[in-house]
């Protein structure tokens, strides 16, 4: 009696996982061209090494160099990327995100590596989030030294995706910018955003999305194009802004207006005893905020905890400063103006305080 044999199932293997090894290396040779362009002198090797390598004997011209880390996503608004099926813009956040967190302290971005986690390695998409990145560290001034693309079927649709990075940056130890500068009478200037940036898109995206049902290709008249453009619109690169604004004149602190808006962020660097006010009357915000609070019925202060309404930056500078500050945003092409200045806080009271009412 001849006994029957099933046929043999075809063996585990990492391709029929979902991981497709040879799409992660054609990504590799698509992003080259990107990442060469985003280096400086004292990067070294090339992209393929297992760790990024950057010459720290250029750091012996300072006295005593300290190095500042930071490291940032760009949030929900990845979902807006794919779903346009655009995906260089949300390199040139991420970038954003990171470098401007570095020279809030006065540290000059050195170097940065990404991280760029999917559902499915797809080369052409992996390469303009790269191209993205090196496009913004170009603007940062700073190198892209490294990254990391990995492949997590399962756990992400084919056509989802996030991404992270990770900076580090230099600043001398006697230039540290902070609370500890910033005195009675100081003025705050504020530096222009280029729209909503890279956060509170949960929020933006359950109005405009969800609770209006506009479509992303829909023509918006106060934007003067499509949603999707609006919402893709490229968060601003401060860095090299910063630390123009910090040789050519005295600058006590910086502040990054990122998640929790304005006032939560600038409370970060007011020292105790201390009160920044802010007078809301000196500036409009674009039209996108208005909207999200319109169709949202969204109060204004929970706009202003979670957009930047407007303001993207925050220099905090001397009363005899101000004039140069403004003049060096200016011939940056940096909208920038005086919104408040720096007072004795009161017993108990707020370190920030928002008055007045937008202008317009």
């Amino acid at each position: 009696m001849t006994e029957s044999t099933a046929p043999e199932s075809p063996g585990a293997s990492y391709a029929a996982a979902g991981v497709d090894i040879e799409a992660g290396d054609r990504a590799v040779v698509l992003m080259k061209e990107w990442v060469r362009k985003a280096q400086r002198p004292e990067s070294l090797g090339g992209l393929g090494g297992f760790a990024g390598l950057f010459d720290a004997s250029a750091l012996k011209r300072y006295e005593r160099p300290l190095l500042a880390s930071a490291t940032d996503g760009v949030g929900t608004k990845v979902a807006v990327a794919q779903r346009m099926d655009i995906h260089d813009s949300i390199g040139h956040d991420l970038v954003a995100m990171v470098v401007d967190d570095l020279v809030v302290c006065g540290a000059e971005p050195l170097f940065m590596t990404d991280y760029i986690c999917v559902g499915k390695v797809r080369p052409e998409r992996v390469a303009q989030i790269v191209k993205g990145i090196a496009e913004g560290c170009v603007l940062a001034g700073c190198a892209l030294v490294g990254g990391e693309t990995a492949e997590h079927p399962g756990l992400l649709g084919p056509d989802e995706y996030d991404v992270a990075g990770a900076g580090t940056g230099v600043v001398e130890a006697d230039a540290v910018l902070g609370a500890d500068r910033i005195r009675t009478g100081d003025a705050i200037i504020a530096m222009e955003s280029s729209g909503l940036h890279s956060n509170g898109y949960s929020l933006v995206r359950q109005v405009f999305l969800e609770r209006a049902g506009w479509a992303l290709d829909r023509r918006v008249e106060e934007f003067g194009r499509t949603l999707g453009e609006e919402l893709l619109e490229p968060t601003k690169i401060y860095s090299l802004d910063c630390l123009a604004l910090a040789r050519t004149t005295e600058v006590h602190a910086f502040s990054h207006i990122t998640g929790g808006g304005l006032a939560n962020n600038l409370a970060r660097v007011v020292p105790d005893g201390l009160h920044a006010r802010v007078d809301r009357s000196t500036w409009m915000p674009g039209p996108v905020f208005g909207l999200v609070g319109e169709l949202g019925r969204v109060a204004r202060p929970e706009l202003e905890k979670t957009l930047n309404m407007g303001v993207g930056m925050i220099a905090v500078v001397p009363q005899d400063s101000v004039a140069t500050a403004l003049h060096t945003l200016g011939e940056r092409g940096v909208g920038a103006w005086v919104a408040g200045e720096i007072t004795e806080r009161g017993e108990g009271g707020p370190a920030v305080t928002l008055t007045g009412d937008h202008a317009g």
